[in-house]
């Protein structure tokens, strides 16, 4: 059963930046489309960026222009470097696939405050 383990959170000042990872257990990241995900308290959950398996890119526009995902399919990681952070960054963050088929790893969070 592949599973996720994501890492990089932490806490950071307005304005700062943060590179989370996500590494699969398996080897799937280059059969699907991989996103990264966030949950503020209170909120749903919500896709923030995805990449497909051509390396495109596609992001929200409340993060287009702040944030870059890569990827690393030998080493079956995905990236989300996060720059000019925001207080309402303030979540949980996760990666999956862009259509959420496999269980949620524990996630990271990412605290934006001064």
């Amino acid at each position: 059963q592949v599973q996720f383990v994501e890492s990089g959170g932490g806490l950071v000042q307005p304005g700062g930046s943060l590179r989370l990872s996500c590494v699969a257990s398996g080897s799937i990241f280059g059969r699907y489309t991989m996103g990264w995900y966030r949950q503020a308290p209170g909120n749903q959950r919500e896709l923030v960026a995805w990449i497909d398996k051509k390396d495109g890119t596609n992001y929200r526009d409340f993060v287009k222009g702040r944030f870059t995902i890569s990827r690393d399919n030998a080493k079956n990681t995905v990236y989300l470097q996060m720059n000019s952070l925001k207080p309402e960054d303030t979540a949980a963050y996760y990666c999956n696939t862009f259509t959420a088929s496999i269980q949620w790893g524990q996630g990271t969070q990412v605290t934006v405050s001064s």
